[in-house]
């Protein structure tokens, strides 16, 4: 049988990343949504052809149709929402950040853990079909030796046109409203000054450190970092020896920039990622020498194969790409890389 999916949250990014693809997947049925907002809710649901609307996730969550749940809200009532998602049984797709602690996250996975539940974070980046030719690219690499050894990695972020289309969704003028189950927004220790910033770093640069553990490993650590209250960073991980130094500013007003170069003694693969929304692969070349190659790539949305890892994995019983459980590790380092802030 397919998967029933619900749909929790209906603005631009739950309607144009996530309520779009899953209604063009033929593996699933899209039977509900939820939105706090009736007339976007109604909106929404006429433009995906949805037939069931309901005005909480607890409404929905009391669907028996309902088989998984795509969490797209607001950032702080996240953790509440899959919270009572896991526990009611549904398999979970959220936004990121999964959480503000890892105290908070670790709630969320023992919860998926224990209900024995698919929990996919959205860092559809993993998804690229860039990244995936870039994965194997690198692992051929590392294995004939052709450029050497790793000896450095660098990463950016410079935040700009987020490339969103302009047709594909519907809002209107309703507020946001009041009256959501928030999790606190940082660790005890966290000034309130600057959990602002902190919202910020999660929401946009957890993106390239989540990539950066994907094609480097999984659990590197801290050695340095200045951070802004604005959120804006310099960081660098270490994994196992190779140092990669993370450049990651706020509100450039041109295209956006973001990317990944890892260096070899004798050349380097270079991941250029595409603006956020933008129906785009990233880009890969490979420098060998005085040599430049950019790997063919075709046309694909990381949004669109995201949504369709996550009915496979349910229906495969598989480990997402970016588990909760994987991706704990993010907000682990987030949590570390502002203590050295609060810390002096």
């Amino acid at each position: 049988m397919k998967p029933g999916i619900g749909i929790i949250g209906t603005g631009m990014v739950g309607q144009m990343c996530h309520l779009a693809n899953f209604a063009a997947n033929p593996a699933c049925r899209v039977v509900a949504i939820a939105d706090l907002r009736p007339d976007l809710a109604a909106a929404a649901a006429q433009k995906f052809g949805i037939s069931r609307v309901y005005g909480t996730h607890r409404e929905l969550l009391a669907d028996s149709e309902v088989s998984a749940v795509v969490v797209v809200t607001k950032r702080r009532a996240t953790g509440p929402i899959v919270l009572d998602a896991l526990n009611s049984g549904r398999h979970v797709l959220s936004e990121k950040p999964m959480a503000y602690t890892t105290v908070q996250a670790e709630t969320l996975v023992e919860a998926a853990r224990r209900q024995d539940l698919i929990y996919s974070i959205g860092y559809m980046k993993r998804h690229d079909a860039g990244v995936a030719r870039a994965l194997a690219e690198l692992a051929r690499i590392r294995t004939d030796q052709s450029l050497g050894r790793i000896v450095a990695a660098r990463g950016w972020c410079f935040g700009g046109d987020t490339g969103r289309a302009q047709d594909n969704f519907v809002m209107t003028g309703e507020a946001r409203p009041d009256g959501l189950e928030l999790w606190e927004d940082g660790p005890d220790w966290m000034p309130r000054a600057v959990r602002p910033g902190y919202d910020n770093f999660l929401n946009v640069f957890s993106h390239i450190i989540n990539l950066a553990r994907y094609l480097l490993g999984s659990s590197p650590t801290v050695t340095d970092s200045s951070v802004e209250t604005s959120g804006a960073a310099r960081v660098t991980l270490d994994f196992d020896g190779i140092a990669c130094a993370l450049d990651l500013v706020n509100g450039s007003e041109g295209a956006w920039r973001e990317g990944l170069t890892i260096d070899f003694e004798r050349g380097a693969l270079t991941i250029e990622l595409p603006a956020p929304f933008a129906e785009e692969e990233a880009r890969v070349i490979v420098d060998h020498q005085d040599e430049s190659t950019q790997l063919i790539h075709a046309t694909s949305w990381a949004f669109r194969r995201q949504a369709v890892a996550f009915v496979s994995d349910i229906i495969e019983r598989r480990m997402p790409l970016a588990s909760g459980q994987d991706s704990v590790t993010d907000i682990a380092l987030a949590e570390a890389i502002w203590k050295r802030r609060a810390s002096g």
